[in-house]
């Protein structure tokens, strides 16, 4: 598995050498033995600024979003519900210009999506065979949530790259705050099942230094 952006399965545009060291280290696999089954992470982060990245120099979010803060027990869900208020015109413009959007993986809006991760974050759930029968929908909800905030700030003219939305999600948003707070539950909630979803599927790997601060 390699922990490149979203769209990047061979790391940053316009950097042919990485590149090419990533598909030999997927042909290496090959002709390993260690079956049937076999996983392995690429162990190299791609470069953080490529030739063909858009200059970010001076990047900022589209509105100005509160830093996140604890929020009473209850009151999640509607924070976050306010925050995607907040981002909705920009989403609605980035709908507007590109004609296509990568949200919907769930199948639900995205306000229905936020209060599902809004309950996990309030607490994973005792049920452990619900919540396992629910890893799945989770990490759905995780990518459409991504996508949404993402493409809502990137609608904002300049020139942000891939990982300066991805820090700004994970870094300055409620939502982002509160699915680094599910991940810490599941991946320290005794669930084998849950602790793998939440460490290899849910938070990617350039992010996940923020699983050791407070959430």
């Amino acid at each position: 598995m390699t922990p490149f952006e979203l769209g990047r399965p061979y790391g940053a545009p316009n950097d042919p050498e990485f590149q090419r060291a990533v598909v030999r280290a997927a042909l290496d696999l090959l002709v390993r033995d260690d079956g049937p089954v076999l996983l392995a992470d690429y162990p190299q982060d791609a470069p953080a600024r490529a030739a063909g990245d858009e200059a970010s120099d001076g990047w900022v979010c589209p509105i100005a979003l509160p830093r996140p803060k604890p929020v009473e027990a209850g009151d999640l869900a509607s924070t976050l519900v306010a925050e995607i208020g907040q981002l909705d015109p920009w989403y609605a413009l980035a709908l507007e210009t590109r004609g296509r959007s990568t949200f919907g993986l769930s199948n639900r809006p995205v306000e229905d999506v936020a209060r599902f991760a809004a309950a996990f974050a309030e607490g994973a759930p005792e049920d452990r065979e619900f919540a396992t029968q629910r890893a799945e929908q989770l990490k759905l909800a995780f990518e459409d949530l991504r996508a949404w905030y993402q493409e809502a700030a990137a609608a904002r003219p300049g020139g942000a790259t891939s990982r300066d939305l991805a820090d700004w999600f994970w870094g300055e948003t409620a939502m982002g705050t509160s699915l680094l707070r599910i991940a810490r539950h599941l991946e320290q909630g005794g669930d084998e099942v849950l602790a793998r979803t939440a460490t290899q599927f849910l938070i990617p790997r350039s992010q996940r230094h923020r699983l050791e601060g407070e959430v």
